[in-house]
């Protein structure tokens, strides 16, 4: 449920609704606009006598939710929530481009990576230090010591790193992580998200190989119930009948979720695609959708990658992407970005 209380008011008038509110077990969320204050009651608000406060003078009008995810929910939090990531802010008219090796290798891989993708405009350094694979005898990443040399490419780079987590037992890995990334195949890992809530870091929420847009939401909903708010949603295609690409981008998917929610919204066409040569036309399309940010896997030596090489990009065809890109970001924004 939501009260649109009036701007105009006492503020005593205010406190005491949303104690007595509380005083049913409701938590209230409180969001301040510019010409209004919302708040957003999460919990069970069948008892709640809606004409009663609608007749508050302070109250402009309350809505019921519909749908179950509340916290993620737009009509809970109208103003676009941006993410800041060490002073690179995600959502709001803020895009970023994360760019990075599928894995770890080496020292010199990451660090070369880091450089060169910085230099064609990537903000932020992604690259899998533990890698869930299909096969339990392919490559599963370095691991902890796949962390350090991510760490050694942000003190050379100034680039915050964004890694994706597998379990709750490698939490206290991460400290030195700026954005922990879940990946599809842990999007409904409930007792991981939980946990997730608890900290104080970004975390992007990946889409799963065959979830709904719902059920992305209702997982963003399980790490923002926790009280962490920093969470940016990930479209990397879905699992379809399609047999050519890996995946199927759903682009409409990037626009609803903007439409239907507050937080940022970013696209990784890489894993969408599966094939290098479909990265460029997908994450065009995605920032024609409106996307907030592409992450995309680079190598400097893709033939030879001990993980996802043949949808890798080199850095050059990175930096053909993203010229390409900020092309079509001023055509839809023009001078009025921040």
């Amino acid at each position: 449920m939501v009260v649109v209380v009036k701007n105009d008011i006492d503020k005593a008038q205010q406190e005491h609704l949303v104690e007595w509110l509380r005083s049913m077990n409701i938590d209230v969320h409180e969001t301040v606009g510019e010409f209004e204050t919302i708040l957003g009651l999460i919990g069970d608000t069948s008892h709640v006598d809606i004409d009663l406060i609608n007749s508050l003078d302070i109250v402009e009008k309350v809505t019921r939710i519909s749908e179950p995810f509340k916290n993620a929910n737009r009509k809970f939090h109208p103003d676009d929530t941006v993410v800041d990531i060490g002073g690179f802010k995600i959502g709001g008219g803020n895009f970023q481009y994360i760019a990075g090796p599928c894995s770890v290798e080496s020292p010199e891989q990451i660090c070369s990576i880091a450089r060169e993708t910085k230099e064609a405009g990537a903000m932020l350094l992604r690259g899998g230090a533990f890698k869930p694979r299909t096969s339990p005898y392919a490559f599963q990443g370095m691991r902890a010591e796949g962390l350090k040399l991510l760490e050694k490419a942000n003190a050379e780079t100034g680039m915050p790193i964004v890694t994706e987590i597998m379990d709750i037992s490698h939490l206290e890995l991460f400290e030195n992580v700026d954005v922990i990334q879940v990946g599809a195949r842990n999007m409904q890992n409930f007792e991981l998200l939980k946990e997730l809530g608890h900290t104080d870091k970004p975390i992007l929420l990946k889409r799963g190989l065959s979830s709904t847009m719902e059920e992305l939401l209702m997982s963003a909903e399980y790490i923002m119930a926790g009280g962490n708010e920093k969470v940016i949603l990930c479209e990397r295609g879905i699992r379809t009948f399609e047999k050519y690409t890996r995946n199927t981008m759903d682009v409409s998917a990037i626009a609803l979720l903007k439409e239907k929610s507050h937080l940022p919204v970013i696209a990784d066409p890489s894993h969408a695609a599966g094939l290098s040569r479909l990265v460029r036309p997908l994450a065009l399309s995605a920032v024609a959708a409106g996307a907030d940010g592409l992450m995309i896997e680079v190598h400097n030596d893709p033939a030879h990658a001990l993980c996802d090489g043949p949808q890798a990009l080199t850095p050059s065809q990175f930096a053909q992407v993203v010229k390409e890109a900020e092309v079509i970001r001023k055509v839809l924004h023009g001078n009025n970005e921040d």
